[in-house]
């Protein structure tokens, strides 16, 4: 179909509708065939290729499952409370606060007030990465030749950026993220080693504790010591729910999270949130 002229581009672009590719989001989110909740509650539906990124502003209550569908994905996350993007994750205190430096199922992703922006509630894989943050241009340059958004090596800092500009925020507000996926651990001598991938399928569930602004890329870990760049498919869904109330064992699990949830609980109640 010739597109040299501006009818011809747009018959091209019109013909491609209903196209669907291995990697692009499902809008409606509905269309997903295979649902993992009740009928219309799915809210983000969509697939990510390797070396790509993805962003969504997720309610209160929301549960974003991510999937490793092939064994070599690695899910780079950033967090921001959706209306007051200085409030963010903080991996520091994520990991001062519980006494542990590794991410699992019960785990509270804290922000730098003390509060809760999501808490992981359901873990298959095991293999994740609160120490090491994304790659960076400077990094996958010397490298992979090349760290550019637009190169076959994307950094993920660099993706992180465009996902950032695209929610009014700036490469200043980029704080260390989290890897999910992909994971390390600390030696007695205070060296990490790279662990990898759990293998295909091992997913994730995170619950969010207050509106947030999701940011993730999808690339290498910065740890991967393999020499080509290798970054698989990761899926993404999200349905609605229901955020942790009192009662919920992981609302008492430990001091430090109950206090953390008690923050948000008073925060959200004095805005007429909760």
């Amino acid at each position: 179909m010739a597109t040299a002229t501006t009818y011809g581009a747009r018959d091209h672009a019109r013909a491609q509708e209903g196209t669907r590719t291995e990697a692009m989001p499902v809008v409606p989110a509905a269309d997903w065939p295979e649902p993992p909740c009740e009928a219309g509650h799915l809210v983000w539906a969509e697939t990510v290729a390797g070396g790509n990124y993805t962003h969504r502003v997720l309610a209160r209550g929301t549960e974003l499952r991510l999937t490793d569908l092939r064994g070599d994905a690695c899910a780079h996350l950033l967090l921001y409370a959706a209306d007051r993007p200085w409030e963010r994750l903080n991996v520091a205190d994520t990991v001062k606060v519980q006494w542990n430096a590794y991410l699992g199922e019960g785990q509270l992703l804290l922000s730098d007030q003390g509060r809760v922006l999501a808490t992981v509630v359901a873990d298959s894989s095991g293999r994740h990465d609160a120490l090491c943050g994304t790659s960076t241009l400077v990094r996958n340059t010397r490298r992979y030749g090349d760290g550019t958004p637009q190169s076959p090596s994307p950094a993920g800092r660099e993706l992180f950026k465009l996902a950032a500009a695209k929610n009014g925020l700036e490469p200043r507000d980029l704080p260390p993220s989290l890897s999910f996926f992909q994971g390390v651990e600390v030696r007695e001598d205070g060296a990490l080693d790279f662990t990898g991938s759990a293998g295909a399928g091992g997913s994730v569930t995170l619950r969010t504790e207050q509106d947030v602004t999701v940011l993730i890329a999808n690339v290498p870990h910065p740890a991967d010591p393999r020499p080509d760049y290798v970054s698989t498919p990761l899926e993404v869904l999200a349905w609605r729910a229901a955020p942790t109330a009192p009662g919920d064992p992981l609302w008492d699990a430990t001091p430090e999270g109950r206090r953390a949830f008690l923050n948000t609980a008073e925060f959200l109640t004095a805005r007429g949130l909760a």
